[in-house]
């Protein structure tokens, strides 16, 4: 079930990799002080996945401006995620969905990916302080990116 605008975020517990090793983050630390971004996105070390977070580390300071943290989420290992963060040089926090149940709970677990299994979609969520979706989108295609415009547009009226 995908979810829909003005629908509770289902809460989420996922591992980043810090200095220090492997840390948690949750939804809900930023509730009350920031409106959160979820990016989903299928795999590391591929090329529209690359583009994506290398354009959105691009533009981070245009998010932190609107008030946002900005999460990407793959099914990939926390381990992964930051060689992969590192070779291409993004700082948008990586999140590990490894057991895949965060992209369920979204809606946008795919069945298999050119038979590489279930991976998460590319989807893009606005979340805002509340935790409340104020923003959701699922692209037609993984090669297709979501409309950063309009996720935009949320967290302008959000701010």
């Amino acid at each position: 079930m995908k979810l829909s605008i003005g629908s509770k975020a289902p809460e989420f517990t996922l591992k980043t990799k810090a200095a220090s090793g492997p840390v948690d983050v949750r939804l809900r630390d930023n509730f009350g002080k920031k409106n959160t971004v979820l990016l989903f996105f299928p795999l590391a070390f591929t090329g529209v996945c690359t583009r994506e977070m290398c354009d959105i580390t691009g533009g981070l300071n245009a998010y932190r401006s609107l008030n946002a943290e900005v999460y990407g989420i793959s099914v990939d290992s926390p381990f992964a995620q930051e060689a992969w963060a590192q070779k291409e040089k993004i700082s948008v926090t990586l999140l590990s969905d490894l057991n895949k149940k965060t992209a369920k709970d979204y809606g946008v677990l795919l069945d298999d990916l050119i038979g590489l299994g279930s991976v998460s979609a590319r989807a893009a969520f606005v979340v805002d302080k509340q935790g409340v979706i104020q923003y959701a989108e699922v692209t037609p295609t993984p090669k297709d990116l979501p409309n950063f415009n309009a996720l935009k547009a949320a967290l302008e009226k959000i701010k």
